[in-house]
Order: structure tokens, then sequence, then C-alpha cells
């Protein structure tokens, strides 16, 4: 038997709520999330009102001179996520040796997040059935924060997975979502806290969010991870090592959030283009791998910005640094809700069968 928990409003600054449902987020204003291809996302509009039932009248594509195709938002059906008989996802279940500490993970010479970055890269399935979703017509950030489940932290939900069951992404979600778990994985490996990243309280973790997401000016992936103390930019392409975290923008104006895989080079070893681990991709349009190539190395003058790479490492737990929350710029754009979500109660006993009963 299942009940559904119903949507409601929650305070600005996400506090505890309904118990061990407490929730999360959103609102975004994603300007990290552009991409090139026609469908990704992009620039941010005003808040969304809260999610429907109603499907509305399917709008008139004055261009196309036929309907355009419903939003998401409004003709989704919510559906439980498919787990299997431990409540595990996909993911979930590629990592559950490495959780329980039966699959080490061996640590790199620095010490650095990279090595439980790539173990979790390796979970995910490259079939298409973790598709690439990024809705902006209208925004959908009340109800989806671009991960494939939801992502707890300090017993409240920091990321948001779209309520369909489809395990959908768009770039800086799925990027953010491979960093908290690697976290986790780490800490669990190394016998800590899986909730406790560098003393981060929870607002902290959900402001790192909005950093992560280009929220506003200066904001990436590095800086959040600088500014939090958990590690360092990298500027010498030579240094960077896959499980690194970046984004980069492109012409035409465009952006991505990806995971460094390795570098392109031509037949004189010049750094040209680089492959990475991201969601959006050609063909399924989901997780996988891709890669790109530099503007300067095309003969469209088309690609990647070299100059616009914001790189950045998760080091050694032993290397954290302190941070100052005062020193840190605190996003606020996000407007967090209550989610919808489904809790699975206790089945009823079973009445006994009449000859039983005698």
């Amino acid at each position: 038997m299942v009940a559904i928990l119903a949507s409601s409003r929650i305070s600005r600054r996400l506090p505890a709520c309904l118990g061990a449902i407490a929730l999360a987020l959103l609102g975004l204003g994603l300007t990290g999330c552009r991409h090139v291809e026609p469908d990704s996302c992009a620039p941010p509009a005003t808040n969304a009102p809260p999610a429907v039932t109603p499907q509305p009248p399917a709008a008139t594509n004055a261009t196309a001179s036929k309907p355009a195709e419903t939003p998401k938002r409004y003709s989704y059906t919510p559906r439980v996520y498919p787990v299997d008989e431990r409540g595990f996802s996909p993911v979930d279940k590629a990592l559950a040796k490495a959780y329980a500490r039966e699959d080490m993970v061996a640590d790199d010479a620095e010490g650095s997040l990279n090595p439980y970055v790539m173990k979790v890269i390796s979970a995910y399935p490259l079939d298409g059935s973790y598709p690439y979703h990024c809705g902006w017509t209208p925004r959908e950030y009340d109800l989806y924060n671009g991960v494939t489940q939801d992502l707890w932290y300090k017993g409240m939900v920091v990321a948001k997975a779209y309520p369909d069951g489809s395990r959908c992404s768009y770039c800086c979600g799925l990027t953010f979502e491979i960093f908290v778990r690697a976290m986790k994985l780490r800490n669990v490996q190394k016998g800590l806290d899986p909730d406790d990243f560098n003393g981060m309280t929870f607002s902290d973790l959900f402001n790192l969010l909005q950093l992560w997401y280009i929220e506003g000016p200066g904001d990436c992936e590095q800086r959040g991870i600088t500014s939090y103390g958990l590690g360092r930019a990298i500027t010498n392409f030579e240094e960077v090592r896959p499980g690194d975290f970046l984004s980069y923008s492109t012409t035409p104006p465009g952006g991505h959030s990806v995971v460094f895989i390795d570098w392109m080079r031509d037949e004189q070893n010049k750094i040209v283009g680089l492959k990475y681990f991201s969601s959006n991709l050609s063909g399924t349009r989901g997780v996988g791998y891709g890669s790109g190539r530099f503007s300067d190395s095309t003969s469209t003058g088309r690609g990647l910005l070299r100059k616009s790479l914001r790189i950045a490492r998760v080091g050694a737990i032993k290397d954290y640094k302190p941070f100052d929350r005062a020193a840190i710029p605190l996003r606020n754009a996000y407007l967090p809700t209550q989610p919808t979500r489904i809790i699975y109660l206790p089945a009823p006993a079973a009445a006994p069968a009449p000859d039983a009963a005698r």
C-alpha cells in the first residue's frame, strides 16, 4: 500500500520538515547548463508555478503551423522509481559492494577524490536508460534538479529527481550527483560519517549546489569546490587528470558541465579538445561519454572556448581547508518546496485462511 505525500511550500532556507522526508530546493538560474544543442537549456525565465496535473491545451507553433509539444511538467505521470528488491537503483546496485567496503577503491598518490569519481562514473548504464531532460518553457526547477535520483545530506534532500521515474538528468545536475556520490563513497570507505563534507551543513551544500549550477556571476564547480575548502583550482592543462570537474563555454554561445576523462591531441601532441563524462549527449542524449574540440582547432571556428575552462579537483581529506561562510556568496534564487514523495507502508496482515482458523 502506498500513500502520497502532498506538495507544500516551505521556508526560503530549507528547514527540516515532515520528519524523514525533509527537502530541498530549487527554482534554478542555470546559465551553466546552456549547451549548443537546440533542445538543451536556454537562459532562465521567471519562477514557474507549482506543478499541476491537468494538461493545458497545446500551444500553436506559428513558424511550423503545427501544435507545439506539451511541456513535460504538464504531461508527466508521477511514478515510483524502479528499484530492485533491496530498493537499489541501477547505480546503487553497481556500487553496493563499494559502499559495503567489499570492493575497496585504491587511493591515488595525492589522496584526491578522483579515483572515487571514476568508480561512481563506472556505475552508470550507457544504454540510454538514463536520458537527458532540461525544461525551460516553463521552468521545472520546482520539480527537478537535474539528478537521476534524490540526493540526501544531513537527513534532507538537497537535489530532487524528476517525479516521473524516468531517471533523466542534465549536465550540471549529473556532475553534482557524481560529486556527492563520490564524497559519500570515500567517507564510507574511510570509516567516516557519509554526511560530513569538511564540516559543511545542509545549507552549505545547498549553496555549493547553486554555485555549481552557475547561479551568479563567477560561479562554477571550481568556485564551489575551492570556496568550501574541498580542493584546488587547476590552470595547467598538463596537470588535469581523469575525475577532475570542469565547465566550459562554447561558440555559438552555450556551455557544459562535465567530468574530465582525457585530452584530445593532434599529431604534434597539442591539446585540441577533451573527452568527458556528462549528460546531454548526441545519440542517446543521456548519460555517457562525449568529446569536444576547441574552437581554435576547428575549420569553422566553432567549438569549446579554450580560455573558458574552469577546472577543479577535490583533494585529500587531510588537505581540506577551513572555510569562511561570510566570504562565500550566498545564492538564494532557488525556490525550496516540499516535494511529492511516495512512502511505502507495511502491507496489512493477511486474514487467516478458513482452514487455518479452525
